[in-house]
């Protein structure tokens, strides 16, 4: 077989892509248990490379992938890849966000509804045989306005769901005009600041993304309000946001993602100011989950499906 038609295949899929990626004509190589050496001394012989996060593809890789002609990522966040290099070399990225966008939409709609109606800290209450109901009144979603920054797949379906609640929602995307929908209207962040309730942070980690949400940004609100964080942990700067936890200018905080966790989102490390990390595990004003947003038994088959479609539509064989 042709060098030309191989894939490396670094993370774990869906048996049906495999086999998907084969009838196209692809000889798969199974790479998830080799370490960044091995993929460094072999990646020269591949035309196409799947992926999730266990790796960075950064420049030194790029220069030795001499035969690339694609990158597949299973699942959305490119921050591992150096995209300037990839445009520079004229090589497709494809992501499959539109896999895993209602998972993200139903969890943000979860996560905020935990909080607002107080049921993380009920149920733990009960369970410790404390009832107690006036402690536990809360707050409706319905006629709450409702802040999207970024309107790509996880905005629009996030925006999407809250909508069947009577929420109002307003966006802003920096990247986009006029992409108003009959979910939402297109505004810029000076009427985000001075009218909504709720924030939800739908963007991509980038160098200008980095630590966004800070002290500066969240104080720019004329209410005091909610943060919803399902996309990267290091868009928000924890420190800040506890501080502003605690002063009550965030109500609460529905956090999936953390700016603790590692490159592969499976562990939390570089932990070294405790005091603000225990603040958030003890709080009531905050919701925690571990990077599961997107992470659903059928989100899992949606992501790989968008995958192999997009890379059958290159017609590289």
């Amino acid at each position: 077989m042709n060098e030309m038609k191989k894939i490396l295949l670094i993370d774990t899929t869906q048996p049906f892509f495999i086999e998907g990626l084969e009838s196209l004509g692809y000889e798969i190589t199974d790479a998830t248990e080799w370490d960044l050496t091995q993929i460094s001394e072999e990646i020269r012989k591949y035309t196409g490379i799947v992926l999730r996060s266990r790796i960075s593809l950064d420049k030194t890789l790029f220069r030795k992938a001499t035969s690339l002609k694609f990158i597949a990522r299973e699942g959305a966040g490119v921050e591992h890849i150096d995209m300037d290099e990839a445009r520079k070399r004229n090589i497709p990225i494809l992501t499959a966000n539109e896999g895993n966008r209602d998972a993200v939409g139903e969890h943000a709609v979860g996560m905020l509804l935990c909080l607002m109606h107080n049921i993380s800290k009920a149920d733990r209450e009960v369970r410790q045989g404390v009832w107690k109901r006036e402690e536990n009144r809360g707050m409706e979603l319905n006629g709450k306005k409702v802040g999207i920054i970024g309107y790509g797949n996880m905005g629009r379906a996030i925006a999407y769901k809250l909508k069947g609640f009577g929420c109002k929602m307003i966006a802003y995307d920096k990247y986009k005009i006029n992409y108003a929908d009959k979910f939402m209207k297109e505004e810029d962040m000076d009427s985000l600041y001075r009218n909504v309730d709720v924030v939800s942070i739908n963007i991509p980690l980038t160098e200008e993304s980095t630590y966004l949400v800070n002290d500066e940004f969240i104080n720019k609100f004329k209410k005091n309000i909610i943060i919803i964080n399902t996309s990267r942990g290091k868009i928000v700067n924890t420190k800040d946001l506890v501080k502003n936890l605690k002063s009550g200018k965030v109500i609460g905080a529905c956090l999936d993602v953390l700016e603790y966790e590692n490159q592969s989102f499976n562990t939390l490390e570089n932990m070294e100011d405790r005091e603000t990390y225990e603040y958030l595990i003890s709080s009531d004003k905050v919701v925690l989950t571990p990077h599961i947003a997107g992470w659903t038994d059928e989100s899992k088959q949606k992501v790989a499906q968008v995958l192999l479609e997009k890379i059958t539509s290159l017609r590289l064989i």
